[in-house]
């Protein structure tokens, strides 16, 4: 299958990596299925896809309820009669040093980065082995490959992905289920607005992200890149970060 013939459900797909991911692969001929919690920007970039020639549904989805990810695959068995891929974008960063002691911050980042995660693949798993096929693409970040400070518990919650998924694979040789980690660096997101409290270190950041970050294509790109491989061919990881960056 090629990307025109697949279903896709994306996660965190009302703006930024997600938002770029939903439009590439629609005007690659995906038929896209998009949740996030601000459905006023998922409406109107259904209709946007819809007014190109492009096929998409959208539901509300919060990633930290189950129930919310299994609205999103029923969603995508109602409309289109299959899911051959599930997009794990949605992600919340906080940037600070453990020494804050941001509980409630740690608490957020595991109920999204991971728990969300793992709500996807119990929603998904069941429905891509009735099918024989399917295929897992979660963004994690480079945040877990080079370790700094500020960034210990965020880059934690990826790392984890990253293992779980990996268990995943190997548990997974029969042929049924592939699995990818996208692992981005700076990507002119909204991810950094909420991040940080400091004011001024958010401004530093901000300023860093649009003067080194990616354009969010790059990084629909390469799980575009991803998906389209043939069936017996799997990207495992595959990390994609500004030629400038550290």
């Amino acid at each position: 299958m090629t990307i025109q013939d697949k279903v896709i459900a994306i996660t965190g797909a009302s703006s930024g990596i997600g938002e770029a991911t939903a439009r590439h692969l629609a005007a690659r001929g995906a038929a896209v299925v998009l949740g996030a919690r601000r459905t006023d920007r998922l409406d109107r970039l259904v209709e946007e896809i819809a007014a190109a020639g492009g096929r998409a549904a959208a539901v509300r989805v919060d990633v930290t309820a189950p129930g919310d990810l299994r609205a999103l695959v029923d969603r995508a068995l109602e409309r289109f009669g299959r899911l051959d891929v599930l997009v794990g974008n949605a992600g919340i960063s906080r940037v600070g040093p453990v020494a804050d002691l941001d509980v409630e911050g740690w608490s957020a980042m595991v109920d999204v980065n991971v728990k969300g995660v793992l709500h996807g693949i119990a929603a998904a798993l069941p429905v891509f082995r009735r099918q024989g096929t399917g295929h897992l693409v979660t963004v994690v970040s480079t945040s877990g490959l080079k370790i700094v400070p500020a960034q210990a518990v965020y880059a934690g919650t990826k790392n984890a992905v990253r293992t779980l998924l990996e268990s995943l694979r190997q548990e997974s040789t029969d042929g049924v289920l592939r699995t990818t980690s996208i692992s981005p660096g700076y990507v002119r997101t909204e991810l950094i607005d909420s991040a940080v409290d400091d004011p001024g270190l958010r401004e530093r950041m901000q300023q860093d992200m649009a003067e080194l970050g990616l354009d969010p294509d790059a990084v629909a790109r390469a799980i575009a890149f991803a998906i389209d491989q043939p069936e017996d061919v799997e990207i495992g990881d595959l990390t994609i970060r500004p030629t400038r960056q550290g």
